[in-house]
């Protein structure tokens, strides 16, 4: 499981005396607990490896905004911090797709959905989701299913 990958990591982390690395899988670790509080009054709890990917998938997308303020704000060395936790927590992410393999991937939900105008971009995106949801950058997916069915 995902949870204790990260789990073992922490401890070599810890082990090895690489702080960076120790405090960002601690701040995953921290996220993911918060998650699992949230989720204590839900009825259906989603698969354990979903919720860390998902846990794991905002994560990633808050460092990148935050870069790019950061580099926009003149604070490199805030950047590089953030992008030393961003290594860390893409070591954990499945690999994603690439663009040509999303736009590929669009097609085929697309004629499986039968979709033909924008009107169907919900039923593309669910069904996106439901097949490619972890490996699946869902915003540039979003755009690139505006683009395909305009």
């Amino acid at each position: 499981m995902l949870r204790d990958d990260i789990k073992t990591a922490q401890i070599s982390a810890m082990k090895g005396g690489d702080k960076p690395r120790t405090g960002a899988l601690r701040l995953i670790l921290a996220k993911i607990k918060d998650r699992d509080i949230e989720l204590r009054t839900a009825s259906a709890l989603p698969e354990d490896d979903a919720l860390v990917i998902e846990v794991l998938q905002k994560m990633a997308k808050q460092r990148k905004e935050s870069i790019e303020l950061f580099e926009a704000g003149g604070r490199a060395e805030r950047a590089a911090e953030e992008r030393a936790e961003l290594a860390v927590i893409e070591d954990f992410l499945p690999k994603q797709l690439s663009e040509a393999e999303t736009k590929a991937a669009i097609e085929e939900v697309k004629a499986a959905v039968g979709a033909a105008s924008l009107k169907d971009m919900g039923k593309v995106m669910a069904e996106l989701k439901s097949r490619h949801g972890a490996e699946l950058d869902m915003g540039l997916a979003s755009a690139l299913v505006k683009a395909a069915l305009a």
